[in-house]
């Protein structure tokens, strides 16, 4: 028997559970209706295996994706007096806090930890395990307790954001969404049921996942050994040695995390240089770092096989423009060739919503799709995919849609009214971090870049080593370099790299001075503290040239 709507349904638990002892079958629900005939009133009751369709759950807002756009978008329309549902398939607080970020920046500090007991002896004079004066002593290196410090941090900063979804008064159905109409969301609940929701206003924010190589025989292998950016995280031991497929930052930062615990890496990039995205001088820099750390590098390689025999795996590895192959022995692999945004499973042609070629929701610059209502935010909708990109997003959507501004302000409100950056603003000054060691902060653009944007510009550039900051000399961390990007006639800082100790913090000092309109021979001439690794900032400029 199919739906039907137009009886009512008068069932309770004590009948379904009476029909489903007596038969041993699926659960029957009764239904009853009447309808009159010569001023008498006629019954018909009937049983059926399915269950009566009820009306879908209204909301004022619906979000689909808990990531770091999402959550506080959930709590922040919650606020302002809309009621909102969040529909979240894993946990709240997204990638970042519970995959990404978050854990990644713990086990590196750990990594660092263990890259400093090895120098100690040798580099600082400092010997607590009695290695001898080289300090060739590895150490032991605990991946449990390295593992059980990361979760508990990534408890802790998941455990802030639910209490902030809750306390918000937030419908939180843990489940997969999938479109059924354009603003009619079906929810295949964790629990095993599903939930009809609508609303006017619906904001995706399912992120990206892990994507797999090209690898022939990958997916033979025992699941333990084939890793991504998630699973890597949750291991209970060092590898013995890990071959990173990819040269972007995950495969760095990774790659560098691992050999520092103990593995022996390689790391196969199919470009011609490892973090593409930076300046060529930089990424050349960073490989001899990396390299210096014991990593084995091939730039302009494919991995083409991979087969195993009991625990060793050999991957077949072919160099550009080369017809031979060469063969790598490793114990595991590491997946770090991007990521694929979450939409293949939102049904999103049943809601008229537009992709582009790679997946990823196509948007304006208020962040809506091609459906009116309804909204992407963070990885889905492509471009650079960093947190505080995702996190802008829900500035973006929190200025547009809950605080938008004030049409005629009053003088005294346009003094305390924040500067807001549009979309396309926001791009000059975005920064990114690889927390590789030393760091790689940059925030602009690069030298090729400025000339290709600017080619009637005077763009000169002004690029120092490391070993001339007197801090990084005094801490022994004199790898890397800086490089600034800048207008040498306006004097305008167009862009800034520092591959340095703490390069992320060093460039947030050049960002704040990008966007306050701070002019490269104001760095030059502040007075900075000294002595601390930003005052290098008024030295960079004395090797400025065209």
């Amino acid at each position: 028997m199919t739906s039907l709507p137009f009886f009512r349904p008068l069932f309770s638990t004590q009948l379904t559970f009476a029909t489903t002892s007596i038969l041993k079958r699926s659960p029957l629900f009764f239904y009853q209706t009447r309808f009159p005939i010569s001023s008498q009133f006629y019954y018909i009751h009937l049983f059926s295996t399915t269950p009566p369709k009820m009306a879908p759950t209204h909301y004022d807002a619906l979000i689909i994706g808990s990531g770091q756009a999402g959550t506080p978008l959930a709590s922040a329309l919650a606020n302002s007096g809309k009621s909102t549902a969040l529909i979240e398939s894993t946990h709240i607080a997204g990638t970042c806090v519970n995959e990404g970020c978050t854990p990644t920046k713990t086990m590196i500090a750990s990594g660092r930890v263990a890259y400093l007991a090895r120098r100690g002896p040798k580099d600082y004079g400092v010997n607590i395990n009695g290695n001898g004066e080289n300090g060739e002593k590895r150490g032991n290196v605990d991946m449990r307790i390295v593992r059980e410090r990361k979760r508990a941090i990534v408890d802790s900063f998941r455990g802030g954001s639910e209490r902030r979804v809750e306390g918000a008064g937030v419908k939180v159905l843990n489940g997969r969404a999938e479109f059924v109409g354009e603003k009619v969301v079906k929810v295949f609940l964790n629990d095993g049921g599903e939930e009809e929701v609508t609303s006017e206003l619906v904001f995706i924010n399912t992120g990206e996942r892990p994507s797999r190589p090209a690898l022939q025989g990958i997916e033979t292998l025992d699941k333990k050994v084939v890793l991504d950016s998630t699973s890597v995280m949750e291991l209970d031991e060092v590898p013995r040695h890990l071959v990173v497929i990819g040269g972007g930052y995950i495969a760095l930062e990774f790659g560098q995390l691992f050999r520092r615990l103990g593995a022996e890496v390689t790391i196969i990039q199919r470009g011609a240089r490892l973090a593409p995205r930076a300046d060529p001088e930089i990424s050349e820099e960073l490989k001899k770092i990396l390299e210096e750390d014991g990593i084995h590098i091939h730039l302009q390689s494919s991995g083409t096989k991979v087969s195993s025999e009991g625990s060793e795996l050999t991957i077949e590895m072919q160099k550009k423009g080369s017809d031979t192959t060469e063969s790598i022995q490793g114990t595991h692999i590491l997946c770090a060739v991007g990521r694929t945004p979450n939409t293949d499973s939102l049904n999103l042609p049943a809601a008229g919503i537009k992709t582009d070629a790679t997946g990823h929701i196509v948007t304006n610059t208020k962040l809506e799709t091609s459906v009116p209502g309804i909204y992407a935010l963070g990885d889905v909708k492509g471009g650079p995919a960093f947190t505080h990109v995702s996190y802008d997003d829900f500035r973006i959507i929190r200025d547009t849609l809950i605080q938008p501004a004030t049409s005629s302000p009053s003088n005294s409100q346009e003094q305390q009214q924040p500067k807001k950056t549009s979309y396309e603003d926001r791009y000059k000054t975005l920064p990114y971090v690889v927390f590789t060691d030393p760091q790689l902060g940059h925030v602009g653009l690069t030298h090729a870049e400025a000339l290709s944007k600017y080619p009637s510009r005077h763009i000169q550039t002004a690029k120092m080593p490391m070993s001339y900051v007197a801090r990084a000399l005094e801490m022994d961390e004199t790898r890397g370099m800086m490089k600034a990007v800048v207008d040498g006639d306006s004097g305008e800082i167009l862009g800034f790299t520092c591959l340095g100790i703490e390069g992320g913090e060093l460039m947030n000092v050049v960002q704040m001075a990008m966007m306050g309109g701070v002019k490269w021979w104001d760095l030059r001439e502040a007075v900075f503290a000294h002595p601390t690794i930003g005052e290098s900032l008024n030295n960079l400029w004395g090797f400025l040239e065209d």
